[in-house]
Parts: structure tokens; C-alpha cells; sequence
């Protein structure tokens, strides 16, 4: 499951849709993980980008959860792991 990779990746991670854009756009991501209940028009954006660079791209169910395996005491939506 994807939480278990964002929690083994955690040095190697980006959370927030404006850094994983970002981190996608420099070439710096390997997988991307977004919330099936974030607010979607954060993640279309991500989303859409991954098929365009053809970075494989995960959903989880839940924000909290995503936001737990990245060790933070929120949720993330858009969680990036780097290469």
C-alpha cells in the first residue's frame, strides 16, 4: 500500500500540491500520491501533470492518513517521493 512507501521514503519526500508541481517540474519525482478526499481541483493539477510526464501516480482514501505516514499532524493531499 502507498502508505507504507511514503512512511519508508520520508527523507526522500515532498507534501503540499504547490512543491510536488514544483518537484515535478524539475524533474525530482519518482511516484505520486494524492488523497481521493482532498478537494480535487488541488489535485487535478497534479494529477494531470503525472500523465503528462508519465510519473506513475497512486490514490489513497484518506488525507489524515497520507498526512500520518509523512510524520506530519495533518492532512497532505499531494505527497511526492523523489528520486
Amino acid at each position: 500500500m502507498s502508505y507504507e512507501k511514503v512512511a519508508q521514503a520520508k527523507a526522500d519526500i515532498v507534501i503540499g500540491t504547490k512543491q510536488t508541481l514544483k518537484a515535478m517540474k524539475n524533474g525530482e519525482v519518482s511516484e505520486v500520491i494524492t488523497a481521493d478526499d482532498a478537494d480535487q481541483s488541488m489535485t487535478t493539477k497534479v494529477v494531470k501533470l503525472a500523465r503528462q510526464m508519465n510519473i506513475p501516480h497512486t490514490n489513497v482514501p484518506s488525507m489524515k492518513e497520507l498526512g500520518n505516514a509523512c510524520g506530519i499532524d495533518v492532512g497532505a493531499a499531494t505527497v511526492a517521493i523523489k528520486q
